[in-house]
């Protein structure tokens, strides 16, 4: 068998292979492009308003740092909101 022949058989079967229909094959799932679902995100948080960390935990947070800085302080309610709104802006 000459190689032009043996190459030219190799190619059919290669390209047989490639257009035989797939029987019974599952469909993969839609997935986006890497990077198009963190950009979606991106605009619809920046859009929003609504605040992201819990109120409780942020409180925790902001009385556990003003304790090194002056024992027993007390927080108006508003304060705390402002000092988390700034945070997460």
């Amino acid at each position: 068998m000459s190689r032009s022949y043996r190459d030219q058989a190799y190619y059919l079967q290669v390209a047989a292979r490639k257009s035989a229909p797939t029987t019974g094959g599952v469909k993969k799932p839609h997935r986006y492009r890497p990077g198009t679902v963190a950009l979606r995100e991106i605009r619809k948080y920046q859009k929003s308003t609504e605040l992201l960390i819990r109120k409780l935990p942020f409180q925790g947070l902001v009385r556990e740092i003003a304790q090194d800085f002056k024992t027993d302080l007390r927080f108006q309610s508003h304060a705390v909101l402002a000092l988390q709104e700034a945070a997460e802006a």
